[in-house]
């Protein structure tokens, strides 16, 4: 197997490298942005860096269906003499269309029957695009359902590889529109921000603030519910103050209730909780006691990117007590598979807030439009294959 290292500005330009010097039957084997250069930690350089490999054996499937596909009139066999003839079949040109259409129509049922079909299966750059969706850690299901579009595409004519990189982006799009439903910014005052401890709900919190002072030019104030620990009141603090915020702390419901009637008059008021295991049920029982969860409030879960998957659902079920009105994903800096986001969104229907990429407030935060969600997990923020 040879296998090699390319980067390049995105994703596309990384598979048209690969595609030039190993070939359209290239495996990618893992593919992780990269950040270079820049002054006191900003303006770096992003890439994207693929290492990718060439394996020279070729399934037989793979290999007939590159075959019919690539044949062209000349290539067919010349007519036979009379005497030969009757020993040999001779099969003509509609013939190898229809077997082609046969199998592809058997490669779509497998789609549906597999758990999780071998990428050789697939002709062409479809099987660039299947090793790159399962890296991405997309459920099966959706997996699925882009290659099926993919290979009807591919049915009708062979298609480019940017129309392959064009259909993918298309399809989450269309997935994350059917399955989640359309929220735009805050709909009520109370903001609750809840979700297990280090994901970062307190930065988020200041970044969050920060952007609708400065930008919506709303007046904000601060609650939290952390009484376990000093160092996250501390913290809070910290922000409250660079940030001119009010802050109050409730050690209990009354506590909670007379901060509410204080901050009133302000447009929104953000709560933040105690971060504790999430396997802990005590732990929702808690925040139900001390928080008055009210018609005026919507609760936001903060979920890191870098966690299993597994544990998203564990923790998303262990709050489901508690309306999630969206999510917030955190951490995108530290990690190079995003696919978790749209897995989250789709099973659950819920759509997300923001993705946060750092530690800077109140930068390193951008709203998770569909473009934004997409193109992070195409592996190219505003530069993506779409």
């Amino acid at each position: 197997m040879k296998v090699k290292k390319f980067s390049a500005p995105s994703m596309t330009e990384a598979m048209k490298q690969i595609r030039s010097e190993l070939g359209n039957d290239a495996v990618i084997l893992n593919s992780k942005p990269v950040y270079t250069g820049g002054f006191l930690g900003m303006f770096k350089k992003r890439t994207i860096e693929v290492i990718a490999a060439i394996d020279p054996e070729v399934s037989p499937v793979q290999q007939a269906v590159k075959q019919k596909t690539k044949k062209a009139p000349s290539d067919l066999p010349l007519p036979l003499k009379s005497e030969e003839s009757s020993h040999i079949n001779i099969r003509p040109v509609h013939e190898e269309r229809v077997n082609l259409e046969q199998e592809l129509t058997e490669l779509k049922g497998m789609l549906k029957t597999l758990q999780d079909p071998n990428m050789h299966y697939f002709p062409g750059p479809l099987k660039i695009a299947y090793t790159f969706l399962q890296e991405q850690e997309l459920d099966v299901s959706i997996r699925t359902e882009i290659m099926e579009k993919l290979l009807s595409y591919w049915h009708s004519a062979s298609i480019s590889e940017e129309k392959v990189w064009e259909t993918v982006n298309t399809e989450l799009k269309n997935i994350l529109q059917a399955k989640v439903p359309a929220v735009e910014g805050f709909q009520k005052k109370f903001i609750n921000i809840v979700g297990p401890t280090g994901v970062g709900k307190t930065t988020t919190i200041a970044k969050v603030a920060a952007e609708k002072m400065l930008t919506d030019k709303k007046k904000v104030a601060f609650i939290t519910t952390d009484t376990y620990r000093i160092a996250a009141i501390d913290q809070l603090k910290t922000y409250a103050k660079i940030l001119n915020v009010p802050l109050e702390v409730a050690y209990n419901l009354e506590d909670f209730k007379r901060a509410s009637e204080k901050f009133s008059h302000y447009d929104y008021i953000f709560i933040d909780t105690a971060g504790r295991n999430f396997r802990n049920e005590q732990y929702v029982k808690d925040l139900s006691e001390i928080i008055d969860i009210t018609e005026e409030m919507e609760t936001f879960l903060v979920l890191s990117l870098t966690s299993k998957q597994k544990d998203m659902e564990d923790i998303y079920r262990q709050f489901s007590s508690i309306p999630i009105q969206q999510f917030i994903f955190t951490k995108a800096d530290e990690t190079s598979t995003f696919g978790s986001m749209i897995n989250m969104m789709s099973k659950y229907q819920t759509g997300a807030a923001y993705i946060t990429n750092g530690q800077n407030v109140p930068d390193d935060i951008e709203e998770a439009t569909d473009t934004v969600l997409i193109n992070t997990v195409m592996g190219a923020v505003n530069n993506g294959p779409g």
